[in-house]
């Protein structure tokens, strides 16, 4: 007699147990094709087709394997919206792993009309809005935030949503002083990128280093020979290099405003599917740095765009959902 999709389900949570992942995982397939509406394997297809972590390691998933997690994920919470931690991976496989911005914002949405007190889908709408460079769309977001958690009020929440308040502020300060639209290639900004794309940023470490020390260092020094007491002069120092650290930060912002524009580039180009990047600057010194930094999923799905070689229109924008 066969095995019916609920006794096959208990085997594939037995296998994984045992940390016998592929079975667990064709098993958790079998189920669905018995009965297409079992939610928890579906969610077991999208959590066991991720690489498992190597000696502590956390091993990044390829673009297949992201795909084909999305793809169950959102089977998994259309039957069964309630479930957080597979709105959590999507949304995370969508924009960290895939690049599909646009469809965060949309993604997030869905989680909205799910469970509306919810607060994570507006950080992460926030999020993505400031990387692509919507600032006013994004401060209006963060308006609607700030009301959700007034209603239900929270000291962790409220922390955080303060700091990502003071991100969103220190990054549309500095778009006010340049902007930078990656669809318009007339865009005075892609000269600023030009002409730094053999040069790699400012690392905050070296910043600190070749920069604030210094001048902590000569600051302390007078400050050594005006004062006798050594533990004045110490606090002193302390409260200089805090000081002068946070001050200096947005002269640091701006000197990396290159690899910041050309991150929103690439953000772009992965969210329309189109190219928008010069070949000059793709084969650059600055281009491979700021890529390496991307998942290796994110990465191929670049290069297949970039492959396609569909020139992003100058009058594309971001589909952004109301408030």
């Amino acid at each position: 007699m066969a095995k019916s999709a609920e006794m096959i389900w208990l085997d594939a949570m037995e296998a994984n147990e045992q940390g016998d992942r592929e079975v667990a995982l064709a098993l958790a397939e079998e189920v669905v094709s018995l009965d297409e509406g079992h939610a928890d394997a579906w969610f077991g297809i999208a959590q066991w087709t991720l690489p498992i972590d190597s000696r502590g390691k956390q091993m990044m998933p390829d673009m297949i394997q992201s795909s084909k997690t999305l793809a169950a994920i959102r089977k998994t919470v259309e039957l069964d919206p309630q479930n957080e931690h597979a709105w959590k991976i999507g949304g995370e496989i969508m924009v960290g792993h895939l690049g599909m911005l646009e469809h965060g914002l949309e993604w997030w949405e869905g989680r909205k009309e799910a469970a509306p007190t919810d607060v994570l889908p507006y950080f992460e709408q926030v999020s993505i809005l400031i990387r692509l460079g919507y600032f006013e769309e994004a401060g209006e977001f963060l308006d609607a935030l700030d009301r959700i958690i007034e209603s239900q009020p929270s000291k962790t929440l409220e922390s955080r949503a303060s700091r990502l308040r003071v991100i969103y502020e220190e990054q549309w300060s500095m778009e006010q002083e340049l902007s930078f639209e990656p669809q318009n290639s007339k865009d005075d900004s892609w000269g600023l990128i030009d002409r730094m794309r053999k040069k790699k940023p400012i690392t905050e470490t070296y910043f600190l280093l070749m920069f604030v020390m210094p001048i902590v260092f000569l600051l302390g020094s007078a400050a050594m020979m005006l004062i006798s007491s050594t533990l004045i002069v110490m606090l002193l120092i302390i409260i200089m290099y805090f000081g002068i650290a946070r001050l200096s930060r947005r002269l640091l912002l701006k000197l990396n405003r290159p690899e910041s524009f050309l991150n929103r580039a690439i953000d772009v180009e992965c969210s329309s599917g189109k190219v928008c990047v010069p070949d000059e600057i793709r084969r650059s010194k600055l281009y491979s740095h700021v890529i390496k930094n991307r998942t290796p999923s994110f990465q191929e799905r670049l290069g297949v765009i970039e492959q396609s070689g569909e020139p992003l229109p100058m009058k594309w924008s971001l589909d952004v959902p109301e408030v």
